[in-house]
């Protein structure tokens, strides 16, 4: 408590890693929270190390599946990218997490929930990633009642089990909900110490530990590989304010949940024109990546013209790029929506978006 003397051990702060910590939910202390008994230990590793030396990344050259069919088929992900799921409160975030968790080919998920509300996480670990999920999964937890530094230490935490699995050899599925959380609680931390608040409120460390955490993520040459997903809540549903405006900077693609779409009870409710993967070229034959251009066209032709259409106030006949997203939209739609225990894999996406234009 308040008073008390401190001795330093001299020792990094490590955490105790293995093989048991699959299955079970932790927190951010690294004990177990899940009434499941002692967790045992194979090794034990640092939780604030530097990140990977650039000439030592591999190249991410490997579509990772995700199990939805809009990101595999539009946005497709690869091992050892890090990506962005960006999205105002209440548009389905967690579930299109949950559902990634589920669906995912990867070998392990590691699952961070730093600063969320309490009473998700149960529901996360039953409704979203079902027992299924959660038998090739490690889960974090820290939820928004906890000390900034615990909230903190538990996307550090995440970070260094999946360099585990990574060195072991496998491809780890690394989620962080919430990166912003994250950055609200080093903010704390910042104005508590006194250094100057910026945009938001924003203390300059938050800029400096954020991409010392996210660049830890990504391939090793001869070893395995972390994908990192980092959920990002936008405040006021601004896309600009400074943690979104600085992760969509760090990372290499960014996933955009829409509000209006989730109004029209369109889920996964992706924003397919603000959404992108920056590996995507390196990922997929170019036959894949035609007819993925194809039909985001579409979707833009459609959009821009979408009010003069609801009014009937558009002549068919008058454009033929706008006739045929009309013809098209309805097709579209069905391929990018997908029900949350629905999973497709990578091959099965690329065969309906190849058959959505034949």
């Amino acid at each position: 408590g308040p008073g008390c003397k401190i001795v330093s051990s001299g020792e990094r702060a490590g955490v105790k890693v293995g093989h048991s910590l699959l299955g079970r939910v932790i927190d951010g202390l690294g004990n177990p929270i899940d009434d499941k008994g002692v967790l045992g230990s194979e090794d034990e590793y640092p939780i604030y190390v530097d990140p990977i030396n650039p000439l030592k990344r591999g190249r991410i050259r490997e579509p990772v599946d995700l199990g939805i069919r809009a990101i595999n088929g539009l946005f497709s992900c690869g091992k050892g990218q890090r990506i962005g799921i960006f999205s105002g409160s209440g548009v389905g975030k967690s579930s299109l997490l949950g559902m990634i968790a589920k669906n995912t080919r990867a070998d392990i998920n590691v699952i961070g929930l730093v600063g969320e509300r309490g009473r998700e996480v149960r529901e996360f670990i039953e409704n979203n990633l079902g027992e299924e999920g959660l038998t090739r999964s490690v889960l974090i937890v820290a939820t928004s009642d906890s000390h900034p530094l615990l909230r903190m230490r538990a996307a550090y935490l995440a970070t260094s089990i999946s360099e585990y699995f990574r060195d072991q050899g496998m491809d780890v599925l690394l989620m962080i909900d919430s990166l912003t959380r994250f950055a609200m609680a080093q903010r704390e931390i910042g104005l508590f110490l006194g250094e100057p608040p910026t945009t938001k409120g924003y203390t300059p460390s938050v800029f400096s530990l954020m991409p010392k955490l996210l660049e830890r993520a990504g391939n090793i040459e001869n070893k395995g590989s972390i994908t990192g997903l980092y959920t990002v809540l936008v405040e006021g549903d601004d896309f600009n304010e400074p943690v979104a405006d600085m992760s969509r900077a760090i990372l290499d693609g960014h996933i955009t949940l829409s509000r209006d779409l989730a109004a029209k009870n369109h889920y996964p409710a992706i924003d397919v024109l603000n959404s992108i993967s920056r590996v995507m070229v390196d990922l997929v034959d170019e036959e894949h990546r035609k007819k993925a251009n194809d039909l985001l066209n579409i979707v833009a032709t459609y959009r821009k013209s979408e009010d003069l259409i609801n009014i009937d106030a558009y002549v068919e006949g008058s454009n033929q790029e706008i006739d045929y997203a009309i013809k098209m939209i309805d097709k579209v739609n069905r391929f990018l929506k997908q029900d949350i225990n629905e999973r497709i894999d990578f091959k099965e996406t690329k065969e309906e978006l190849l058959a959505l234009f034949n």
